[in-house]
């Protein structure tokens, strides 16, 4: 019976572990940072497995304090939504104490492994963590211009990548954090449609227009427009050592105009299917566009 018991309080800390750090938006971020890794390792640069397992570590205590410390900051708000109610601090299982505790814990430990990366990649992941918990969140409830805000510590993952293999940030990680600050808008703006009376219950403002109307979505097609324009980039030769040949561009292209429909689709019939689907796609154009970006690294 005792076993049974701290068999099941054990599997209950790490699920709420899992739930208080969002471990699956984490994991998703730790790729894009690894793909960085990639892309900007080089002869001058080479490979390390201990830079790499630091940065996926790191990369992952820095996403789950940001979580933490927003999930302590809208407890009161989480709890009135049915999509968070039973998240760990607003459902009671975790203490306020405890889930601070946590978020400090996994500050110090992955800035601390991201500053033995590089002091820059330290840097940077200090930034993403301040933005999203000082900037992002509190202004949720105030203006919808937070999204833009958020967008900022939402790009830095797969450029800090690229710092993490170079120690530098330059013209390339630049356009790595490019990519994915104009991703941020259709891939937001469609989870905001889609959760748009669950939002409502804890007054955040998600949509540019504050409305499931034709300006949000006419906002989420030009969006699109300029994420597949800022994926092209490295195909025209001003990207630095960041490159991707003609067929690697070709691909993305067609990437953008799969997107791009969806985006336009959400335009015509303005559903919470068409921003479901369109949500969807935005997941996959990031994964697919830095697996492309990785395997055209590796043909040339």
């Amino acid at each position: 019976m005792n076993s049974t018991s701290n068999t099941f309080s054990i599997k209950s800390i790490f699920l709420d572990f899992k739930e208080i750090t969002k471990a699956g938006l984490a994991l998703s971020v730790l790729f894009s940072s690894i793909a960085g890794y990639f892309l900007g390792f080089s002869s001058e640069q080479p490979f390390q497995w201990t830079v790499l397992i630091m940065l996926a570590i790191g990369g992952y205590c820095m996403v789950g304090a940001s979580n933490a410390f927003n999930q302590v900051i809208e407890k009161d708000l989480d709890a009135l939504m049915d999509r968070t109610k039973n998240r760990p601090v607003p459902s009671g299982r975790m203490s306020t104490l405890s889930a601070l505790v946590i978020a400090s814990t996994l500050t110090i430990i992955g800035l601390t492994l991201l500053y033995m990366i590089n002091p820059k990649t330290a840097m940077f992941g200090a930034i993403s963590i301040f933005l999203y918990t000082s900037v992002y969140t509190p202004l949720k409830t105030m203006t919808s211009l937070s999204v833009f805000v958020g967008a900022f510590p939402g790009a830095i993952p797969f450029m800090l990548g690229w710092v993490a293999a170079t120690g530098d940030f330059g013209i390339e990680a630049g356009t790595l954090f490019l990519i994915q600050f104009f991703w941020q808008f259709p891939h937001f703006w469609a989870i905001g449609w889609l959760l748009y009376e669950d939002y409502e219950k804890a007054g955040f403002f998600m949509l540019p227009t504050g409305k499931k109307d034709k300006g949000t979505a006419l906002q989420v097609i030009l969006y699109t427009v300029w994420l597949v324009i800022a994926s092209l980039l490295p195909s025209l030769g001003f990207t630095g050592k960041l490159f991707i040949s003609p067929m690697a561009a070709v691909i993305i292209f067609l990437l953008g105009a799969w997107m791009l429909f969806y985006a336009v689709k959400l335009y015509k019939l303005r559903t919470a299917k068409a921003a479901k689907t369109l949500m969807l796609v935005s997941v996959a154009y990031i994964t697919l566009l830095q697996l492309v970006y990785i395997i055209d690294k590796f043909l040339r």
